[in-house]
């Protein structure tokens, strides 16, 4: 399907950013997609070398090719295009071109460009400077152990080691540069209890932390200090609303009249007590607790 092929898109172009074969830049042409879609009906007779036959899986004796794509959106939006345009045409008995087309994003649709040769017609012949490759065994588990972790297998270890969601170890292994960056964070905490790989996470995801600016020891330094916020009492918080309240008669009178914003500005008094180190919904929950 065309979800499907989106899918596989998505994934190559991550492994071959992973691996550091290309950029990738869509924008720049440094990858592009030429997805080649042929339809026919299902059990539908095929010639093929001058017999006739019945399958279910064969191809059709035709294919189109839809060039230069640069983008996932549209190479989904280009393949369901033609799927449709192809049926189109078998119902009406017809069996669509070989040929080549383009796709013009703004109209949504596909065009031809130019008819589809036969591989003979392309001229092909062997290069006969490049002999045949006969590769040992042991050869190609050497170069398969120097392959670095893919995206598939570090968001595995990603949910195995550490414990993540999938959703959460896919997000973070987007990028081979996230997932360093995560690993790196998680390192600086390993023997510590109370910040875990799944609070790292969360910073990392929820806060949309801009790792090109944050460093993993500044990281962890921000999250430290939101620890502070958190290992406040309630006994002191309680304490120190009581005393703002008491030290702001007018204010209560007025919230009493009906003048309910006034809870912000008994917030604010609270949050400047405690320098901001506070979470404020917690504090305005108190708040209102206690004026109940």
């Amino acid at each position: 399907s065309s979800e499907e092929a989106k899918f596989f898109l998505k994934k190559l172009y991550q492994i071959i950013r992973y691996l550091d074969i290309s950029d990738a830049d869509l924008e720049k042409g440094s990858m592009r997609f030429e997805p080649n879609i042929s339809i026919r009906v299902k059990s539908q007779e095929i010639k093929s070398k001058n017999k006739k036959y019945n399958e279910i899986n064969a191809l059709p004796n035709y294919k189109v090719e839809v060039k230069n794509i640069n983008s996932f959106n549209f190479a989904k939006k280009a393949i369901d295009y033609e799927i449709n345009r192809q049926i189109k045409l078998l119902k009406e008995g017809k069996i669509p071109f070989q040929e080549t087309r383009g796709w013009d994003e703004k109209k949504g649709v596909t065009y031809s460009q130019r008819g589809k040769e036969e591989a003979h017609d392309y001229r092909y012949f062997p290069e006969p400077d490049i002999p045949p490759f006969r590769w040992k065994e042991s050869q190609i588990t050497f170069f398969k152990s120097q392959i670095p972790e893919l995206p598939g297998d570090k968001l595995n270890r990603f949910m195995r080691v550490y414990g993540l969601s999938c959703y959460d170890a896919s997000i973070l292994t987007e990028t081979r540069e996230l997932a360093d960056f995560y690993e790196k964070t998680v390192r600086l905490v390993i023997k510590n209890k109370d910040i875990t790989p799944k609070i790292v996470a969360n910073w990392i995801i929820n806060k949309k932390v801009e790792i090109a600016k944050v460093t993993p020891e500044k990281l962890i330094s921000l999250i430290k200090q939101q620890f502070k916020k958190i290992t406040i009492s309630d006994k002191d918080l309680n304490a120190t609303i009581k005393k703002v309240i008491s030290q702001n008669p007018k204010a209560i009178a007025d919230y009493k009249s009906g003048k309910t914003n006034v809870i912000m500005f008994l917030l604010g008094l609270v949050m400047k007590e405690f320098r901001g180190e506070v979470d404020p919904q917690k504090v305005k929950k108190l708040i209102l607790d206690l004026l109940s």
